[in-house]
C-alpha cells in the first residue's frame, strides 16, 4: 500500500520500559479510530527464533496460528487488537542475516561484497515494509528491541535513519525513554533520557515523540526541560506513569493524546476521540471485583512471571469476566512431594499444570495432578499437562506400572504418551515441533463442548509427543474419556474425567488466543468450576 504510515518505537536507558505495551496502546487507540493496524517485533538476537531459547532468559514463546514460535509482545499485540499475527510480525536478526547469505549463496550478489549497509539495512527495510505493502494496513508500528547504543541494534536504527529519510512524513519514531525517581533527593532525573536520545541523534535517527516512563507526575517544567534538550515539542513529551494493570495503558495514552500526536505527525485525520466503552468496561470488572479466585499455576519455570505470560493473562481475562480477581499462586514442581502436597496445595480453587518440556520437575506435576483428582479440584492441563494427566491415570488407575511419555523414559514399558510419527526422523530442533492451529472435533457430551457452544474448533499447537492411541480403549472403558479429536489425524486434543466436577487437559495452547474483549471459552469454563466447586470464593 502506497500511502502506508510507518511508527517506529525504539527504548533507551533499560531494558523491559514497556515498548510492547507502548506498542499495543497505540495500536489500539489508533484501530478504535477505524484504521487498520499491524505490529511486528524486530528482535536483535541472532536466533533464528525464540522456539529454542530457554524461558528463563527469553520469556514464553509465543505461537501464532501460522506456526510461527515469535516473542512474548506478539502476545501482548494479540491481546490488546483481538487480531491474529503472523510470521511476518516477528523478525531477528539471525533471519535477516540467513536470509541474505541464502541469496549470497543463490548468486543474487554475483560480483558484490556483501555487507553491513546495504544488504543487512535493504532487508530489514523489505521486512518493514512487507506487512504495509503485502497485507494493506494504514499504520504499521514496528517496536525495535533492546535499547539504543546495543551493537545489535545498530543495523536495525541504520534502517529506521533510511525509512524515516525516504518515507518523509509517513514515518515517525517514538522513543521510549525512564525518568527514575531517587528517593534520597525526593527528585525525577531526566539526565539519562537527554544521553538516550543524544545516543540516538549520533545514530542519525531525530525522535518525533517522547514517552517518559515514571513512577511520579512529572510537571510541566520537567517536560518542557526535556523537549528543549532533545529537540522534540514540548507536546510531544508525553510520562507513561506506572499503573496497577497493563490494560490501564491505551486510556493513559489516550489522557496523553498519544494517538492525536502520530496521526497529526503522520498527516493522517484526527477525528473524534473513540470512547473505548468494552475496554473501560473491562477496567471497570477488574478494578471494582471484590471476590478472588486462588489458582495453583505448576510450573518449573516459575520464577520468571514471563515464562507463562499468557497463562496468566488469559486467568485474568477470564477471572474479571467472572466478577472476580485471580490470585495465581506459582508454585514450582521441583519442590512438591508426596510429603508436602496437600500443604502445598491447600485452599487453592483450581489447579492448572503447565506446559513445558522435559523431565525436571515431571513428578511433581504428576503429583499436583494427582491430588487435584482425588480431591475433585477443578484442573486443566496444557500440552505437557494435559500428557502429565493422562501418564498419572494409567499408573494410578489403569495400574500400568511406571507408565510414562517416551521423552522421559524411551525404555517404558507402556508409552502412553509417544512421539509423533512426522517427528521420528526429524534431527533439526528449530521450527520443526507441531506448531500452529489445527482443527478439533468436540463431542457433544463433553464439558468443552458446553464451553464452546460448538462441535468444531480450531486452536493452537506446540509439541512434538502425542496422546498414544493403542491405550485409548483402556482409558475409556477406565472413564477418562477422549472428548476432543483432530478429525483428519485422529490425534487426541482433549480428555476429560465426567465423574469430576471440572477435570480436562488440552494438547494444544487455549491460552494464546484469549484477548481483553474475547476471553477464550476453556479458561472461562476453568475459571467458573473453581468459582462454583469452592463456596469460599462467595464470601
Amino acid at each position: 500500500m502506497p500511502d502506508t504510515r510507518y511508527v517506529f518505537v525504539t527504548g533507551g536507558v533499560a531494558s523491559s520500559l514497556g515498548k510492547g505495551i507502548i506498542s499495543a496502546s497505540l495500536a489500539k487507540l489508533l484501530q478504535a479510530r477505524g484504521y487498520k493496524v499491524t505490529i511486528q517485533k524486530l528482535d536483535p538476537y541472532l536466533n533464528v527464533d525464540p522456539g529454542t531459547l530457554n524461558p528463563y532468559e527469553h520469556g514464553e514463546c509465543y505461537v501464532t496460528e501460522d506456526g510461527a514460535e515469535t516473542d512474548l509482545d506478539l502476545g501482548h499485540y494479540e491481546r490488546f487488537l483481538n487480531v491474529p499475527t503472523s510470521q511476518a510480525n516477528n523478525v531477528t536478526t539471525g533471519r535477516i542475516y540467513q536470509n541474505v547469505i541464502n541469496k549470497e549463496r543463490r548468486g543474487d550478489f554475483l560480483g558484490k561484497t556483501v555487507q553491513i549497509i546495504p544488504h543487512i539495512t535493504d532487508e530489514i527495510k523489505r521486512n518493514i515494509k512487507l506487512l504495509g505493502s503485502k497485507h494493506r494496513f494504514d499504520v504499521v508500528i514496528t517496536e525495535i528491541g533492546g535499547t539504543v547504543g546495543d551493537i545489535e541494534s545498530l543495523p536495525y536504527i541504520e534502517a529506521v535513519r533510511q525509512l524515516k529519510w525516504e518515507l518523509g512524513s509517513r514515518a515517525v519514531n517514538i522513543h521510549l525513554t525512564l525518568v527514575p525517581y531517587l528517593a534520597a533527593s525526593g527528585e525525577l532525573k531526566t539526565k539519562p533520557t537527554q544521553h538516550s536520545v543524544k545516543a540516538l541523534l549520533e545514530e542519525g535517527v531525530q525522535p518525533d515523540v517522547l514517552v517518559l516512563r515514571t513512577e511520579k507526575d512529572l510537571a510541566p517544567d520537567i517536560r518542557k526541560k526535556v523537549a528543549l534538550f532533545c529537540n522534540v515539542d514540548s507536546r510531544s513529551v508525553i510520562q507513561s506513569i506506572d499503573v496497577s494493570s497493563i490494560y490501564e495503558v491505551p486510556v493513559k495514552m489516550q489522557e496523553e493524546g498519544l494517538d492525536e500526536i502520530i496521526l497529526e505527525k503522520l498527516k493522517l485525520p484526527v477525528d473524534q476521540k473513540p470512547e473505548l466503552k468494552d475496554w473501560k468496561s473491562f477496567l471497570d470488572k477488574l478494578h471494582n471485583a471484590k471476590k478472588v479466585v486462588k489458582i495453583g499455576l505448576v510450573g518449573k519455570y516459575v520464577e520468571l512471571n514471563d515464562a507463562y505470560k499468557s497463562i496468566i493473562e488469559a486467568l485474568i481475562h477470564a477471572a474479571t469476566y467472572n466478577d472476580h480477581k485471580v490470585d495465581v499462586q506459582l508454585i514450582q514442581s521441583e519442590t512438591l512431594t508426596s510429603d508436602n502436597i496437600a500443604d502445598t496445595l491447600t485452599g487453592l480453587h483450581g489447579i492448572l499444570v503447565a506446559p513445558g518440556f522435559g523431565h525436571r520437575g515431571f513428578d511433581g506435576k504428576l503429583l499436583a495432578v494427582q491430588h487435584a483428582r482425588e480431591n475433585n479440584i477443578p484442573f486443566l492441563g496444557i500440552c505437557l499437562g494435559m500428557q502429565t494427566a493422562v501418564i498419572e491415570y494409567a499408573r494410578n488407575v489403569l495400574k500400568m506400572d511406571k507408565a510414562n511419555s517416551k521423552e522421559m523414559d524411551h525404555t517404558t514399558a507402556y508409552p502412553v504418551i509417544d512421539l509423533m510419527e512426522d517427528q521420528k526422523n526429524i534431527s533439526d530442533k528449530g521450527g520443526t515441533m507441531r506448531l500452529g492451529a489445527y482443527d478439533c472435533k468436540l463431542k457433544k457430551e463433553s464439558k468443552l463442548f458446553a464451553a464452546y457452544g460448538q462441535e468444531n474448533i480450531r486452536e493452537r499447537h506446540r509439541h512434538r509427543y502425542e496422546f498414544n492411541n493403542d491405550y485409548l480403549a483402556a482409558y475409556e472403558e477406565a472413564g477418562m474419556k477422549a472428548t476432543g479429536i483432530n478429525p483428519d489425524t485422529g490425534l487426541v486434543e482433549i480428555v476429560e474425567l465426567p465423574g469430576h466436577p471440572w477435570f480436562v487437559g488440552v494438547q494444544f495452547h487455549p491460552e494464546y488466543s484469549s484477548t481483553v474483549l474475547k476471553p477464550h471459552p476453556v479458561f472461562m469454563a476453568f475459571i467458573t468450576a473453581a468459582i462454583n466447586e469452592t463456596p469460599n470464593t462467595k464470601q
